[in-house]
């Protein structure tokens, strides 16, 4: 008796997910609500877990692939199949070329197929792989019959793939590596060389991990490399294309799927919904970085410590309970502006993986203590990738915090169906005015993002404005406390 696991309806209106990875393997024993599959919403990565104890049978959707609810994911049988039945593809997965989706019955068990072969002729066999493998496999343009499986009975993993890989790798840079001399190629530089040998290529500074293959000058003096390997003293660039019609261009391609994509759809649909404006400012922010310093002295007794983030979500919710357009959504359909009386802040945090916004709920309710407690909690686990979907839903307005990185101003696009978005940089040393004096001051800039069909540009400079002044007066925040 097979059961049929399905894409659930979760209720929140998700209609189509993508599979990143399942966490079991065909014919496993899974108890019921054991996490089996991992797949990503629009908004988070998700396990999904399984509807009934018993061995997962036929994987039917393999990782990469888009389900909708209500799609076959996979069966889970009574008891552990020693046949596969053939099931039909699903609809919308990759088909391969070279037939590795036909089930075989030798595929389920361990057991060698017994076939009466003529002398000197050596059986082929269908590899042994999971879905989950061929479909990884067909990403990279790899032949399960080219590799040797290090699994139970010669099954070919994940692990077994990454290394043929490398060493398909390694194989095609020793061949392409070689020592070049001055006569090797006919390039502008290296004419330059052969007429003047003092002039040579010298290695220059190091450049950090994002340029080109290495920084090259053209120096006087003498050259301080080996003789017999001019890749240390000329740049790898050169010994590429060596015209503009040259046909061969060397790319790799990354898959497009997971956080990334998810990210791509929402800000997508963000950017052709919403009209986005952009206000920019800057605030002297001396009084709150030694009021947050003062703070902190009292803090790290207690093993603790505040960022400027928390001050920064109080004086949000402060500016949004001045002008609540800013704390709405708008629907459409209705021609309604819904104006939200709980202020729920999303915080853009970046994880290896992309873009999150977890939630801090109720953050008029929360002290700056409790708001840098919970600033930490979110964005540690949205790295470790242990945030709930509680923790995802429902934000009124955002905030994503550029300090860490740098920069001086940027235009975020709206976490649609929020109408407004604030952006803070890093706070820079910079001249300011005092009186009638100009003084080096704590200047932090701002970017503020807003939905144009739902907030006008003078709304946008008055919430700056306030912002500005509770920055520049973090006391003031004292007024609002009940």
């Amino acid at each position: 008796m097979s059961v049929e696991f399905r894409l659930p309806d979760n209720g929140e209106g998700v209609e189509e997910v993508e599979i990143v990875r399942w966490l079991v393997q065909e014919g496993e024993h899974v108890q019921q609500s054991d996490p089996i599959v991992e797949v990503q919403t629009n908004k988070a990565l998700v396990e999904l877990p399984a509807p009934e104890a018993g061995y997962i049978g036929e994987i039917v959707a393999p990782s990469g692939v888009l389900v909708r609810v209500g799609d076959l994911l996979a069966l889970i049988e009574e008891r552990p199949l020693t046949h596969r039945t053939a099931h039909p593809p699903m609809e919308g997965a990759h088909e391969s070329s070279d037939g590795d989706d036909v089930q075989d019955p030798g595929d389920a068990t361990d057991t060698a197929v017994k076939t009466e072969l003529t002398p000197g002729v050596e059986a082929v066999r269908r590899p042994k792989a999971t879905p989950a493998v061929r479909n990884y496999a067909r990403e990279l343009g790899v032949s399960l019959r080219d590799i040797r499986g290090s699994g139970p009975g010669g099954r070919i993993l994940r692990t077994d793939i990454d290394r043929y890989v490398e060493t398909l790798k390694a194989v095609e840079k020793s061949r392409k590596t070689r020592v070049l001399g001055p006569d090797d190629d006919d390039s502008v530089l290296w004419s330059i060389a052969r007429k003047d040998p003092s002039r040579v290529f010298k290695r220059g500074p190091s450049r950090p991990s994002g340029g080109l293959a290495g920084d090259v000058s053209v120096t006087g003096g003498n050259y301080d490399g080996d003789e017999q390997d001019d890749s240390l003293s000329r740049p790898l660039y050169l010994n590429e294309a060596k015209s503009a019609n040259d046909p061969v261009l060397s790319s790799t391609r990354v898959p497009f799927r997971g956080l990334r994509r998810a990210t791509a759809e929402n800000v997508k649909r963000s950017a052709f919904s919403a009209p986005h404006v952009t206000s920019f400012d800057e605030c002297d922010a001396g009084n709150l970085v030694e009021l947050k310093n003062r703070w902190n002295d009292e803090l790290e007794q207690e093993g603790q410590r505040l960022s400027y983030l928390p001050f920064i979500v109080k004086a949000t919710v402060s500016a949004l309970k001045k002008f609540p357009y800013f704390n709405a959504r708008l629907h459409e359909d209705a021609q309604e502006i819904e104006l939200f009386s709980s202020y729920n802040i999303g915080i853009a945090v970046d994880t290896a993986d992309g873009l999150v916004v977890p939630v801090i709920k109720h953050a008029d309710q929360l002290s700056v203590r409790e708001l840098g407690q919970e600033v930490f909690r979110l964005s540690t686990q949205a790295r470790n990738r242990t945030l709930s979907p509680e923790d995802l839903k429902g934000s009124t307005f955002s905030i994503t915090n550029m300090g860490p990185i740098g920069g001086m101003f940027v235009t975020p696009i709206l976490h649609y169906p929020e109408v407004g978005i604030l952006a803070v940089h890093p706070i820079q040393r910079k001249p300011v005015v005092r009186g009638e004096q100009i003084v080096i001051g704590e200047v932090l800039p701002m970017s503020l993002s807003f939905d144009h069909r739902v907030i006008d540009g003078v709304t946008s400079i008055r919430f700056m404005n306030h912002l500005k002044r509770i920055i520049e007066q973090p006391d003031l925040l004292m007024l609002e406390l009940r």
